[in-house]
């Protein structure tokens, strides 16, 4: 299983003297530029190829507080991949010093071409790298209709309303 550890800083902490919202954001994004970085997506190989990753959306469930004064270890597993590359969706886990599971978070998203600022999948090469991460026991190949699998759909209102 791939994981970063985290030591908790006076910034990640909340008016409740929790570990903020915020910063289990920062901490999973941090932990999947780590994996990106180390196989294949640091920057150079982005530009190279004109790609940039994407979020569609992050659920993350929370179990019990964490506080500051130990380090936290967040984990990354591959739950689904397109076959082209396109979409993908992680599971990260958070860990207490003591192995506790204290958090949860699945993540979709995709990879987008820089000049067309479309959705596009990824070269053979970069797909196996992708695919390397460890996968979850319910990993799946995904569609495009994962994608739209909550039924969000935008809703637009009238510029005045916003006045």
């Amino acid at each position: 299983m791939y994981t970063k550890e985290f030591e908790i800083r006076w910034s990640d902490i909340d008016a409740n003297r929790h570990l903020a919202n915020t910063a289990y954001i920062n901490f999973m994004s941090h932990t999947r530029m780590g994996f990106l970085m180390e196989n294949g997506f640091g920057q150079k190989d982005l530009a190279k190829h004109n790609l940039g990753p994407v979020v569609f959306y992050e659920h993350v469930y929370y179990f019990r507080e964490v506080f500051a004064g130990e380090p936290v270890k967040v984990s990354l597993q591959l739950k689904g991949l397109s076959e082209d590359g396109m979409y993908f969706e992680f599971v990260h886990n958070f860990y207490d010093s003591k192995g506790r599971n204290f958090a949860s978070c699945e993540m979709m998203g995709g990879w987008i071409d820089l000049k067309a600022r479309k959705l596009t999948g990824l070269p053979s090469d970069l797909i196996n790298n992708f695919d390397s991460l460890p996968h979850t026991e319910d990993f799946k190949v995904l569609t495009k209709e994962d994608t739209r699998k909550h039924g969000r759909k935008p809703k637009d209102i009238d510029p005045e309303l916003l006045k």
